[in-house]
């Protein structure tokens, strides 16, 4: 496989393994996406990328990083992010998108603004999480769930998923990772809890079972699930690359098709060792010992390096985050070197390599906003 092979995933196909990494923006008022967004998210599908991923959209208010994070707790967010759905899909890529709650990293400033906790009096909240520790001096002290405050969350979860069906995408991602609430019940170091959700491995993967399995109940079965995951913490003692090949395998057969493989994020004690292509290995031992499709992420910065992991076998697809910051149309670019018929947009094709064929392959895309797979999702569900 390489780089600008087709990727069938249930009744989804990308039309590459190029993904664009969940990226927050940090920009959305009181969790509406905006005409930001849809330049942002649209560009990228303009791009040539096979999936574009919203950045982390809180399925409650309490479950945002800060309060201009991406939301769809409610359903007045649906209008303006079916729009950004519409426009993706009529690009040629698939739209998708990750839920989110941000657990006891809630309630916090903007990163160019700072990096505290906001006060309640700020307009901040009370975070909530496992159990009741701060995930440092400086981010606001958590409320532990109690097991109906659980239950809550798992069906916002839910809730998320009908909404996210409703305006249009066709890939979810459940975040699991960079410390945010999931994953601090899959990790011993910030989950303390002596009841079913606390302790054993099995109990702390429990939460993360529950929300899939709730998710599934309203994602069609035709329609893929994913779940990013920190695959370890990298302080000791805390969640690692074994428990994630564990939990992988829990919950595949509850309808999970791919696990995103990132790590960290989880405590500030972690020690990084940040190079090229660093949590590669990640993806390819899950891949391997769980039999399950992966995603690779971090500091793929070349496209020799993509298709080198995907050749060789370490991942399914690759996902990318600061190079599509840096330049939203490399893979008409990557794909224009390599001589490989790249899905143009017709109002490009004077700059295309071989302008007949890309205009012969795209206009059935965009001759339709709504491509035969969205209206055979919206017919299986109305």
């Amino acid at each position: 496989m390489d780089l600008f092979d087709e990727l069938k995933i249930r009744d989804v196909t990308l039309r590459n393994r190029i993904v664009v990494s969940p990226m927050c923006q940090y920009s959305s008022p009181d969790g509406f996406a905006t005409d930001w967004h849809l330049v942002h998210l649209g560009s990228r599908a303009v791009g040539g990328a096979g999936l574009v991923l919203t950045e982390a959209s809180a399925v409650t208010p309490e479950g945002r990083i800060s309060a201009c994070d991406l939301g769809i707790w409610k359903d007045e967010h649906i209008d303006m992010l079916a729009r950004i759905a519409r426009f993706i899909r009529a690009q040629g890529a698939v739209p998708g998108m990750q839920l989110a709650h941000a657990g006891r990293k809630g309630s916090t400033q903007r990163p160019w603004e700072g990096s505290s906790g906001v006060a309640e009096s700020e307009g901040g909240w009370i975070p909530v999480a496992p159990s009741a520790l701060p995930y440092n001096s400086k981010y606001p002290q958590p409320k532990a769930l109690d097991e109906a405050g659980i239950r809550r969350i798992v069906d916002a979860f839910a809730e998320a998923a009908r909404r996210a069906l409703q305006a249009g995408f066709e890939v979810i991602e459940l975040h699991a990772a960079h410390g945010y609430l999931i994953h601090e019940f899959l990790s011993p170091l910030s989950n303390q809890r002596t009841d079913s959700y606390g302790g054993s491995l099995d109990n702390r993967i429990r939460f993360l079972a529950e929300a899939v399995t709730a998710v599934r109940k309203v994602w069609p079965a035709s329609l893929p699930l994913f779940v990013r995951i920190s695959a370890t913490d990298w302080v000791d003692g805390g969640w690692d690359v074994d428990q994630s090949i564990y939990a992988a395998k829990r919950i595949a057969p509850l309808g999970v098709d791919l696990i995103d493989c990132s790590s960290g994020g989880l405590d500030p004690r972690q020690k990084i060792p940040v190079q090229a292509g660093y949590q590669v290995p990640f993806a390819q031992q899950i891949r391997d010992r769980a039999g399950i499709l992966t995603g690779a992420v971090g500091m793929i910065e070349v496209p020799e390096m993509a298709s080198e992991i995907l050749r060789t076998g370490k991942a399914d697809v690759v996902i990318f985050a600061r190079e599509f910051l840096r330049r939203p149309y490399w893979p008409l670019d990557e794909a224009r070197n390599l001589g490989i018929l790249a899905s143009w947009p017709v109002q490009y094709l004077r700059a295309a390599p071989d302008g007949s064929h890309a205009r012969e392959a795209l206009e059935p895309v965009v001759s339709s906003p709504q491509s035969t797979r969205a209206q055979n999702v919206k017919a299986e569900v109305s």
